[in-house]
């Protein structure tokens, strides 16, 4: 008896990529024209080892959602290093020593992918995000390049929408 082909495998199927540079994404506090770059969410389990007499059995251990590494334009006006150094200091206060409470600095974050006209074709809600770490560039005579903020936030966990 012979192998029939379907269908779908015969013909040509067109798809549409998603690329990297069309995306828009919202943070609280900041408009969404500083981001110029940002990760999409990496998520990492652990397995857990089961030992059993002379056989070995994995399960799945806690999950563990990645950072997200952003890079921001630094304007003029409004300054990014400013809306980054307002979140900062809902962590934490340099002057003053205090810490804040994780209900002002948790923000949530929206990474949408863009379709080639526009159209939101994925959404990424990443709850609780704080930020791990901030690098404000660097100055240098010898160069005219754009300043950037360099922006580490580690969510509690992402959702993706579609």
């Amino acid at each position: 008896m012979a192998n029939l082909v379907a269908e779908q495998e015969m013909f040509f199927n067109s798809f549409e990529p998603k690329t990297a540079n069309r995306f828009i994404m919202y943070l609280d506090g900041m408009p969404s024209f500083m981001v110029k770059g940002a990760s999409r969410p990496s998520l990492s389990q652990e397995a857990k080892t089961l030992n059993h007499i002379n056989l070995v059995r994995h399960v799945k251990g806690k999950s563990k959602w990645g950072t997200i590494d952003m890079t921001l334009y630094d304007p003029i006006v409004p300054s990014a290093a400013q809306a980054v150094m307002e979140w900062v200091r809902l962590h934490h206060e340099s002057v003053t020593g205090r810490d804040g409470y994780a209900d002002f600095y948790k923000k949530d974050v929206v990474l949408n992918m863009l379709g080639p006209v526009g159209d939101k074709v994925e959404e990424w809600l990443l709850k609780g995000c704080i930020v791990t770490s901030a690098d404000f560039g660097k100055v240098d005579w010898g160069q005219d390049e754009v300043m950037e903020v360099s922006l580490t936030l580690q969510p509690d966990y992402c959702i993706l929408n579609y």
